[in-house]
């Protein structure tokens, strides 16, 4: 059973780089086996299809983002300061350790699938908007706790937020400058600070 647990954690791993550096369609099965020694029966007794592993791979990308991008969040009171922390924790602690050798694996996915997949683009387009509505969320609790200007849109906010951080990725990808990272993050939080009373 632990075996069999291991085998299908190193086939997700391993196939996240690849997916992360070749992207979806050039990776093929051969690459996933021959990254993992497997046989074919060995990796399809874990998996169907190619796309199974996809799903499979962007639920573990998804856990990273999430360990590496709000880690320490809860702990802060202030909904503004919350989400600094969580704009900095993503363009540093995320993108800027380049945890996927191909960069942003969500930018890159989406960047490839747009078009040939309807059904992974939803997917992936979904993580985005459930990122913008948490960001939403903080904000709402931000104005009702009396620290933000009245009126604000909270969602043209939030989607505003996770565009520009998208926007920084495939910079940062191509030139691997720091200065891109720091730019965003002292950009968006000067953003965020003509929001507050």
């Amino acid at each position: 059973m632990k075996k069999g647990i291991q085998t299908r954690k190193n086939i997700v791993a391993q196939s996240l780089q690849l997916f992360s550096v070749k992207g979806f369609y050039n990776t093929s099965i051969n690459d996933i086996l021959e990254a993992t020694r497997l046989t074919k029966g060995g990796l399809y007794g874990h998996f169907r299809s190619k796309e199974d592993i996809w799903y499979a791979v962007y639920d573990e990308a998804v856990k990273i983002w999430r360990a590496k991008v709000l880690k320490d969040v809860n702990a802060i009171r202030d909904p503004l300061e919350r989400i600094e922390k969580t704009i900095s924790n993503d363009m540093r602690e995320y993108l800027g350790s380049d945890i996927f050798d191909g960069g942003c694996f969500f930018f890159n996915m989406l960047g490839e699938l747009s078009g040939q997949s309807s059904t992974m683009t939803r997917h992936i387009l979904r993580g985005f908007v459930q990122f913008a509505r948490l960001l939403e969320q903080w904000l709402k609790a931000a104005t009702d706790e009396g620290l933000l200007k009245q009126g604000l849109d909270h969602k043209g906010i939030a989607n505003f937020i996770v565009i520009t951080l998208n926007g920084a990725a495939p910079l940062y990808a191509a030139s691997r400058e720091a200065a891109i990272l720091d730019h965003t993050i002292k950009q968006l939080h000067f953003f965020i600070q003509q929001l507050r009373k």
